[in-house]
């Protein structure tokens, strides 16, 4: 499966290897989410830290669980918002190499220092302000470098370095849950300084963006960039008229004037960001992280005998699920894959609900089934909207605004997660709400919603290059009808033929010049006579001077 993944289609000059082991390695980011994820589910749980962290040295109150597991989230929101200002000013290889390499890791030093719950939070919500940046810059980084055929599967193994962190951590809570000293909730923690240290050394050596480069008007350095991804000369054919299609169009977005974050909300553009925002809401609303955030309170309340084991299992099942993702997303397209996992999710939520609330949690039987379905479950999401969401948002936005906008819809992601981490407790103690199992009522019925989303918002954005992805919003007017589009028009003709100055959008400029070709072809000339529509790739065209199109 591997080598059909990474072989390049007919006709690709250069090696793919390179930009794909680049990109899976700057995914090694997501281990820092992920790992930080896992290890809160079991450190709360564990014997010594109770004792050293609680009031009355054996339970967590709701309220206390919500701000411990929560501040994490509310870190990486306002982390995600600033990556946009780091991203664009420092670069997407500096920023992430400060973000993991400084915050992050200052997060990690105050939880491991700390005796008491207020130094705790405090370096939880340090440590979250890191993974925000990261979780920005990261697929930012990936879909600026990836080749468009395999795009989707290098920015979709950054939510599969979550799942190997998520792992990871299981296997460390395991290990270290019954010591009676501090090495028991220090030693997870201190691990963390490796995942850093990792990633860190690693962006040394890396290359900035191509699609930056352009942007600081740096082109020479741009082609050398892009010649190292490609292990292509700078003076190759393919180099130069890739780099020649980036700077076309990042030329013509600049000749605009500058952008404020209000034009993100504008035309094209606005509607792209709401998809990416309901997007990756949703991705938090299917209750994931309900598994992985509270898991192991979870089954240790259910009656379930060694929920730390149960814990493992589920994170295993996460990793192994992801792979198949990464193959599909371009077998499937990105359209089918969120749709086929929004329908089994729904189905498997449904089910653990009406068996946990049928049966006695005395059950053997009932609690094996749970478990079986919860894992089923996890399969569907590690498997799609795991790794998917992240993929659509990566393709979604046009250069100039991309930082902006995949920092918004990356906030979303965390501000969801933040909701969710903090109201859990409450729906689920039964000093409260005490939802038990009918919690996955409102998981599965989330994930009903998201089956109506992604029918009517998400479009099929496979095969197509980040400019590519322009024309398709501004001519497709209905999601379900994207997968018949195909690019009309490169960026750099539309340049020559200044359409831009008459203020024409790619949509009229698509049809007029598919209208002339008729027109030629039923007069006995061939579409050659019309000297755009030869070509196979399209541009951005801005209307009005606004970003992306008109008709979105």
């Amino acid at each position: 499966m591997v080598k059909v993944m990474l072989k390049a289609p007919p006709g690709h000059a250069g090696k793919s290897w390179p930009a794909v082991m680049l990109g899976l390695f700057v995914a090694f980011g997501g281990v820092l989410f992920g790992y930080d994820t896992g290890t809160i589910s079991g450190i709360i749980a564990m014997p010594y830290w109770l004792r050293e962290f609680t009031s009355d040295g054996k339970t967590l109150t709701a309220s206390d669980s919500s701000l411990i597991v929560s501040i994490l989230s509310a870190g990486t929101f306002f982390g995600a918002l600033l990556a946009a200002p780091l991203a664009d000013m420092f670069g997407r290889r500096i920023g992430l190499m400060f973000s993991a390499g400084v915050i992050f890791n200052l997060g990690v030093v105050l939880q491991a220092a700390s005796t008491s719950q207020p130094l705790f939070i405090a370096g939880r919500c340090i440590a979250g302000l890191g993974v925000g940046l990261v979780s920005v810059i990261i697929p930012m980084y990936q879909s600026e470098t990836a080749p468009k055929w395999i795009r989707g599967t290098i920015v979709g193994a950054y939510q599969l370095a979550i799942t190997i962190g998520l792992f990871l951590a299981a296997i460390v809570n395991n290990a270290t849950k019954d010591r009676n000293d501090t090495g028991s909730y220090r030693i997870p923690i201190s691990i963390q300084f490796l995942w850093s240290l990792i990633l860190v050394i690693g962006l040394i050596f890396l290359p900035e963006t191509p699609r930056y480069l352009i942007k600081m008007n740096r082109r020479e350095k741009a082609v050398h960039a892009l010649g190292r991804i490609r292990r292509l000369p700078p003076d190759h054919p393919s180099i130069e008229e890739e780099i020649s299609e980036i700077a076309a169009n990042h030329a013509y977005e600049m000749s605009l004037g500058q952008v404020a974050y209000t034009d993100c909300f504008k035309g094209t553009v606005g509607k792209r960001l709401f998809t990416g925002c309901a997007l990756q809401s949703l991705q938090q609303l299917t209750g994931v992280n309900f598994i992985f955030y509270y898991g192991t309170q979870y089954f240790k309340n259910a009656g379930f005998k060694d929920p730390f084991i149960i814990q493992v299992i589920t994170n295993c099942v996460n990793v192994a699920s992801t792979f198949p993702g990464l193959y599909l997303v371009e077998k499937l397209g990105r359209r089918n894959l969120l749709l086929l996992g929004a329908i089994g999710m729904c189905v498997c939520q449904y089910i653990v609900a009406i068996v946990g609330t049928t049966t006695a949690a005395t059950n053997l039987a009932a609690q094996n089934a749970s478990i079986a379905f919860v894992c089923i479950y996890i399969y569907f999401f590690a498997s799609t909207w795991g790794p998917v969401a992240w993929v659509v948002t990566g393709e979604l936005f046009p250069l100039k605004v991309r930082a902006k906008c995949l920092s918004m819809t990356t906030a979303s992601n965390w501000l969801l997660n933040w909701a969710i981490a903090y109201s859990t407790p409450y729906m689920v103690d039964e000093k409260y709400a005490n939802l038990k199992s009918k919690v996955f009522f409102v998981w599965g019925s989330c994930c009903f919603v998201c089956i109506a989303f992604v029918y009517f918002f998400i479009y099929e954005t496979k095969g197509l290059t980040l400019e590519e992805v322009d024309e398709l919003y501004g001519i497709v007017g209905k999601a379900w009808q994207s997968k018949k589009f195909r690019p009309a028009v490169k960026f750099a003709d539309v340049e020559k033929e200044g359409i831009g100055g008459r203020g024409e959008s790619l949509a009229d400029y698509a049809r007029r010049r598919s209208s002339i070709t008729q027109q030629l072809g039923a007069g006995g000339a061939t579409p050659a006579d019309a000297p755009v529509l030869g070509h196979e790739k399209p541009g951005v065209v801005h209307h009005n001077g606004e970003l992306g199109g008109e008709k979105i």
